[in-house]
């Protein structure tokens, strides 16, 4: 799941895990701080759901990292949104939260597509992952890139989201 890009090992002291109920309040101070778009209900939607992450500090227990999921489609699972505490950025905790994304996605045999929207400025990281990236294609997202992996099985590569358009 590695790219070309020399990338440190990830911390033996960072563990990432399914996101419980008793988690919702670190994960929205982590998401909050790196300043995404996301309220409680879809936090608790995605917690309700088996489809949020976070990474956790072994020592203490607290939440240094997250990620929501959604589902658009049965068949597509779309990182919604991923955050680390700005004191462990730069120590792959992003990068593991996506890839264990990935691994549930590939574990689950509905699962054919994980998608993803960011800022340009973040196609090293997801290209890195194994997702293909292309310019959002939608008229009001025009500074956005779309990235996809397949997972379990063949897609569109022309169309990131998958879209039946």
């Amino acid at each position: 799941m590695s790219g070309d890009r020399d990338r440190p090992d990830p911390p033996d002291n960072i563990e990432v895990e399914p996101a419980a109920t008793r988690d919702r309040l670190g994960m929205l101070r982590v998401l909050d701080a790196a300043m995404l778009e996301t309220d409680d209900e879809s936090v608790d939607a995605a917690i309700d759901a088996d489809d949020a992450l976070v990474a956790r500090f072994k020592r203490t227990d607290a939440v240094v990292g997250a990620l929501i999921a959604t589902r658009p489609e049965p068949e597509r699972l779309h990182v919604d949104a991923v955050a680390v505490r700005r004191a462990r950025r730069g120590k792959e905790i992003g990068s593991m939260l996506v890839a264990e994304v990935v691994r549930q996605a590939e574990r689950d045999p509905e699962t054919e597509l994980v998608t993803a929207e960011f800022d340009p400025k973040l196609e090293d990281f997801y290209t890195d992952l194994g997702f293909d990236a292309v310019p959002a294609t939608d008229a009001d997202k025009p500074d956005r890139l779309r990235g996809r992996r397949q997972v379990n099985a063949e897609g569109d590569c022309e169309n990131p989201d998958n879209r039946r358009d």
